[in-house]
């Protein structure tokens, strides 16, 4: 187990590493605000939805963060798709949205089923509410104008995802001490001279008497 000084450091660390992280989505979900407009993208919207399921994705250290990216955009594209459906072949009514929601779950199942678990779940079903998020209202106001609303609420989600995925991602996994094991040396293993000197004399002694015996 480690010392209350080594955990104690680990934890300051952590918390560094939090307020770093936190200070960096702040500062993130501002700029898209402000800087939104100007690129011609509807981020004043997706700031704060994009830029904190981005920043989840960051933070949950499973898999590789390729791996966690990856779903994330597959489940938004497949949401998107789900949109695409709907917009063409479902009625826009309560069924239809059911239909469309059940799909857009057993797509991203089956993508992790056939990644083997190398894409996580909960990355693609993240990306997937994502999309739903920034886009549902806008479709349920307009919906045949899916093709001329959808790739903007798309790519402004998916610019502020990324960037709160790189904001919280900067900083590697760490571990605590505490959570290290010593592991015994192998059985066969001789004794080194320090454990030989800690030894009791009177041992040495037994040992030698009990061989003349023999």
């Amino acid at each position: 187990m480690g010392s209350p000084e080594s955990d104690s450091e680990v934890e300051d660390s952590m918390q560094r590493s939090t307020l770093l992280g936190g200070a960096l989505l702040a500062v993130v979900a501002g700029l898209l605000c402000l800087i939104g407009e100007a690129l011609g993208l509807d981020t004043q919207h997706v700031a704060l939805v994009g830029g904190a399921l981005g920043g989840v994705v960051g933070l949950v250290q499973e898999r590789t963060p390729a791996m966690r990216a990856a779903g994330f955009l597959i489940g938004l594209v497949v949401a998107w798709l789900g949109f695409a459906i709907r917009a063409l072949y479902l009625p826009d009514s309560a069924s239809g949205r059911a239909v469309a929601a059940a799909l857009v779950v057993v797509v991203c199942v089956l993508f992790t089923a056939g990644s083997a678990n190398r894409l996580p779940l909960w990355t693609l079903l993240i990306g997937a509410a994502a999309m739903v998020a920034v886009y549902e209202e806008s479709y349920t106001a307009d919906s045949p104008a899916f093709l001329a609303q959808s790739p903007s609420a798309a790519t402004g989600v998916l610019l502020a995802a990324g960037i709160g995925f790189l904001a919280t991602s900067i900083q590697g996994p760490l571990r605590a001490p505490s959570n290290q094991r010593t592991e015994d040396p192998p059985a066969g293993d001789a004794p080194t001279a320090e454990e030989e000197a800690l030894v009791p004399a009177s041992t040495h002694e037994f040992s030698a008497t009990e061989g003349d015996r023999a």
